[in-house]
């Protein structure tokens, strides 16, 4: 009786932390947002609103907010992380790290999806307090050691500017990231960003090994020229080239840099039911890419009709 008693007591105080930290995080978003006009974004509340922290499978975990998907990737020397996203994440992720049993301060290697600022923003922050190696794919290193200066859309809009943060490892596609057992495949799928990474890895689910693919983003921002687009002149043969790596790609965890890529709000209570598989959904993986190519294509077609019409 005793040690039931120890047991339910140790279980009540962490639900306990867990309710006093999400609190707290929720005071400090507030505070942080209504004090850095970087946060004051044109988007979605969800950028910045808590959400449950998770093991995936294997060594791979979710530590990002409703809207910003960050991962961590685990190992015995060190962790990896996928975004560090707005500065207002930045405790979000610190205290997610905490509830799952590990330490921010183990971060030694810093990814991101894309050069945009929802995505990167804090890079230099997590630097700075980590002591982490920051490695971005070839075609966005000058924009996120520019701090977003050099954004072929967004140079010239506040929301899209950032603390610069030096890049200490240039990637290249099919370069692999290794640490402590764990390894993880960057892929260039541009369009969206000139350096644009799917991120891919394997993760052992029981007896099994499964493909995990992250996207980086196959969208077509509102305002993105497709034709005739003198900042980023190869922009529509990136996006083609973006459908057909994705295309090409085994998965079965299908995640993305937001949540709302791979519908884990509908998924995460399936998930924490007790169903293990509610996240692998191959079907749902190639329908989005399949869905997300035709939504280029007809703002491709769209675009060119209207140069075409033009005197």
């Amino acid at each position: 009786p005793m040690e039931r008693t120890v047991a339910v007591s140790k279980t009540m105080t962490r639900h306990t932390g867990a309710i006093l930290t999400t609190a707290l995080l929720i005071v400090i978003t507030a505070m942080v947002a209504a004090n850095n006009p970087q946060t004051q974004l044109p988007v979605q509340n969800d950028w910045v609103e808590p959400f449950p922290a998770f093991k995936i499978a294997g060594n791979l975990y979710y530590v990002g907010s409703r809207g910003l998907a960050s991962y961590l990737v685990t190992t015995p020397e060190g962790h990896i992380l996928i975004n560090s996203d707005l500065e207002a994440n930045v405790p979000m992720i610190r205290a997610s790290m905490e509830m799952l049993g590990f330490k921010f301060d183990d971060i030694k290697i810093l990814l991101i999806s894309h050069a945009h600022s929802d995505h990167c923003a804090t890079s230099a922050m997590i630097k700075r307090l980590t002591g982490a190696k920051y490695m971005v794919m070839e075609g966005d290193v000058d924009v996120v050691e520019s701090g977003g200066k050099r954004d072929f859309h967004y140079a010239h809009e506040p929301h899209g500017l950032y603390p610069p943060t030096k890049v200490d490892r240039v990637l290249r596609d099919g370069d692999e990231v290794k640490l402590g057992g764990a390894t993880l495949t960057a892929r260039l799928t541009p369009g969206h960003t000139k350096g644009c990474t799917t991120w891919t890895m394997k993760v052992n689910d029981g007896s099994k090994t499964r493909d995990v693919v992250i996207v980086g983003s196959p969208n077509v921002n509102p305002g993105y020229r497709l034709v005739q687009n003198p900042s980023y002149p190869g922009i529509t043969e990136d996006f083609e080239k973006t459908f057909r790596v994705l295309k090409s790609l085994s998965c079965d965890y299908f995640l993305g840099a937001h949540g709302s890529y791979f519908d884990l709000e509908k998924k995460y209570p399936k998930f924490k039911a007790g169903d293990a598989a509610a996240l692998m959904d191959p079907g749902g993986y190639k329908n989005y890419v399949e869905e997300r190519e035709q939504a280029f294509r007809r703002e491709l077609k769209k675009q060119k009709s209207s140069v075409d019409k033009s005197p």
